[in-house]
């Protein structure tokens, strides 16, 4: 019977493989562990049910195979190697549990029940792109180690199927490993394994496209290890110069990644911005880690030239996952984007284990309660020698075991925490239908919002187009996808009611021939006892603040500041006592005859006024404070018609007199397409001009435009108009004016 269970070289493969896994073993096995491995094979070959599996493969030799691997990817046990083996007995019904306890102990036998039921999934068909296979599969496993044996057992597979004759059942299996397997090994930190899965699933599922990129990149293999060494060697020497104490190295991202980012960018290869990628970790102090990661950047950009658009700073504001690092790619030798990461060993600790940081960064969908649970396996992996499978046969797979699992009508399957209600699975469908849920039917019985749901119950969800979610809705939900959607749409609703309140306030105030300011409101809001301005505005809108009400308190606001304006001195411009200029209140240099104020009086107490910052040759007017100061605005001031209405009799003539050779403020909006450069373009026109200096920049992109806030001084509105002119000549750049 055996002779006839073994094709062409399987035994001679099998004993090869079994050696192997014995000498990697030694240290582990006990007395007696070979001889009754031996006899618990031998047991289900001659008892006929230990048959090839649905590849037609060798079930003994497959087993030893993933044995081979997990003992080189991991250094796995004796006790998972034992249930790696055994499993298949068991399950063909060769060996009964009871007899695997009695020869190998409990946590053996747990092992090969979790194995035997997850094997049991793939009998019954259930599709592995479901969420329900993957939720089963992890509540079925029972022992972490499980998961890791399915998952080396995966790449086994994988590698052993290049050239099956069944085109369809490898494709199957390479969507299965891409969806399900290759994330698991990713969340374990088995990143070797999981990149490995990644791209023999590219290659099986579109293999034209994997060998196209390969090809690419064995063609120019040498030629891009010799690149990102003389990329890294300038930087390397630098940092080193600067007393750091770091690792740098290169990579290529792998065949996988390129033809992700091909499809997200729509490239080829020689375009993708990040093909080459180069992590610098600095090993410094805690209090020391912002400084040498910004000394690292300057030291980068200083030698290649960065593009400002890609630069990623989860330094000074880490992601809600805990992730921190600067990114920036920069302009290479040769004309290649390589991408930049800078980080601590801290950091970097995080980013590729703690918080699982990284995984959740490339964009797979987490889920909280398992991200946390898997948070510490890397760090039981690489436990000191001795073997880490000790330690995680207390780590228990019971990440599902506070859950419930209900079914819709249709049959499909669905994960909720202990306790979610009706609502909840609601939401958990949709958030659409969260929102119009009314009720609903479980088990063919009406229930309301609040019912909690139980394990294996059926749901079915009644909505109504008219239904809206209420702040009593928070008390009901326990789920944080459902609370947060309701949280959302009540804030939404606020918003929307807050635009209509405001509206019809503004409208009330222009019929009584006023114009709402939003110091007065605030006030008004303070009299009736109201600090949320949203809130405020919404409660008028949705009627519970009688409008009226609102416009009497603020008129009685808007009388009290005129009462308060007119117990001033009311003084002309003949009137007024006219003072010296302070040194404070000078905007030029000491002397300037700047202003001529009324009959061509110089040197009086006066200041540029901050609303709309007047520059020399300005068309600008005087107004009288009631400090006793002289407030120049611009003549197109957005506060000039409500002074000349409200104040015109302390309003005063004023011009410009002397050279205009005083410096002043003046703020620049420029709108641009997001070209590389063109921020670059615009600060050399700007250093160019003799009668222009840049006191201040900012910078916003995004969607592709380029919005920048520049702050200049000038020495007069000719040299303005100059600059701006010049500016709306560089390449990308749409609109440039000045900020009123």
């Amino acid at each position: 019977m055996e002779e006839n269970f073994y094709r062409n070289d399987e035994k001679t493969r099998a004993l090869a493989l079994s050696g192997r896994v014995m000498r990697m073993l030694n240290p582990y096995r006990e007395a007696g562990d070979v001889r009754r491995l031996r006899e618990a094979l031998r047991r289900g070959i001659e008892s006929g049910k230990l048959t090839r599996d649905r590849f037609g493969f060798n079930q003994v030799v497959r087993s030893l195979a993933t044995c081979v691997s997990l003992c080189e990817s991991i250094s796995a046990d004796r006790n998972m190697v034992a249930a790696v083996l055994l499993a298949p007995v068991v399950r063909r019904g060769a060996m009964t549990e009871d007899e695997v306890v009695a020869d190998w102990g409990d946590d053996v036998a747990k092992m090969v029940r979790g194995l035997v039921k997850v094997a049991s999934l793939y009998s019954r068909g259930t599709s592995v792109e479901s969420e329900n296979f993957r939720k089963l599969l992890l509540t079925f496993a029972e022992d972490l180690r499980v998961i890791i044996i399915m998952i080396v057992d995966r790449l086994t597979l994988m590698r052993a199927i290049n050239h099956h004759p069944s085109e369809r059942l490898v494709r199957d299996t390479a969507i299965e490993v891409s969806y399900l397997y290759a994330p698991l090994a990713h969340r374990l930190g088995l990143y070797a394994v999981k990149s490995e899965l990644e791209d023999m699933s590219l290659k099986y599922s579109n293999r034209e496209m994997y060998t196209r990129i390969a090809s690419e990149l064995n063609e120019t293999k040498v030629k891009r290890d010799a690149y990102i060494a003389d990329f890294i060697a300038p930087i390397k020497a630098k940092l080193e110069a600067e007393g750091l104490k770091f690792e740098i190295k290169g990579r290529t991202k792998s065949i996988y990644s390129i033809w992700n980012k091909m499809k997200k960018q729509h490239n080829t290869v020689e375009d993708i911005y990040d093909l080459f990628a180069i992590r610098i970790v600095i090993d410094c102090e805690s209090e020391r880690e912002k400084p040498e990661c910004w000394l690292a950047y300057s030291i980068v950009t200083d030698m290649y030239r960065p593009n400002p658009g890609r630069l990623k700073d989860w330094l000074s504001i880490p992601k809600s996952n805990g992730y921190e690092s600067l990114h920036i790619t920069v302009y290479g030798p040769q004309e290649r984007w390589v991408e930049v990461q800078i980080r601590t060993r801290r950091m970097d600790a995080i980013a590729e284990k703690g918080l699982a940081a990284h995984w959740k960064y490339k964009g797979i969908k987490a889920e909280n309660s398992l991200d946390t649970w898997m948070a510490n396996v890397r760090d039981i992996l690489e436990a000191g020698a001795g073997g880490p499978m000790e330690l995680m046969r207390n780590f228990k797979m019971d990440v599902y075991s506070r859950e419930v699992f209900v079914f819709t009508p249709k049959g499909d399957l669905y994960k909720l925490p202990q306790g979610a209600t009706l609502l909840d699975f609601a939401f958990n469908i949709h958030s659409k239908l969260g929102c119009q849920t009314v009720g609903g039917k479980v088990n063919g019985k009406n229930r309301k919002l609040n019912y909690r749901l139980a394990s294996g119950d059926t749901v079915e969800i009644l909505t109504s187009p008219l239904q809206q979610p209420s702040r009593d809705w928070l008390q009901i939900v326990v789920t944080s996808k459902a609370r947060s959607k309701i949280r959302a749409v009540l804030k939404e609703n606020e918003n929307r009611t807050a635009e209509i309140g405001k509206e019809l306030l503004q409208r009330r105030l222009k019929n009584r021939k006023i114009e709402m300011e939003e110091a007065l409101m605030s006030k008004a809001m303070a009299r009736m006892g109201h600090k949320d301005t949203i809130a405020f505005f919404s409660m008028v809108g949705s009627g519970e603040i009688e409008v009226n009400d609102v416009v009497d308190a603020y008129t009685e606001c808007l009388n009290a500041r005129i009462k308060a304006d007119e117990g001033a001195e009311r003084v002309s411009a003949s009137e007024y006592t006219l003072q010296p200029p302070s040194e404070e209140d000078m905007v030029a240099d000491k002397g300037a005859d700047i202003l001529v104020i009324g009959d061509n009086i110089k040197g009086v107490n006066f200041k540029l006024a901050k609303c709309c910052n007047p520059i020399y040759g300005d068309d600008v007017f005087g107004f009288i404070s009631s400090e006793g100061v002289i407030k120049i605005h611009r003549s197109d001031c957005p506060n000039a018609q409500h002074l000349k209405q409200k104040y015109a009799y302390r309003l005063i003539r004023v011009r410009w007199s002397g050279k205009g050779d005083a410096e002043f403020t003046a703020t620049l909006r420029v709108v641009g397409r997001d070209d590389i450069g063109i921020v670059t373009n615009i600060t050399s026109i700007i250093n160019k001009e003799k009668s222009v200096s840049l006191r201040g920049i900012s910078i916003d992109s995004n969607d592709g435009l380029f919005q920048g806030i520049l702050t200049v001084g000038v020495t007069d509105k000719t040299a303005l108009n100059q600059l701006i002119k010049k500016l709306a000549t560089v390449k990308g750049v749409k609109n440039v004016q000045r900020n009123k």
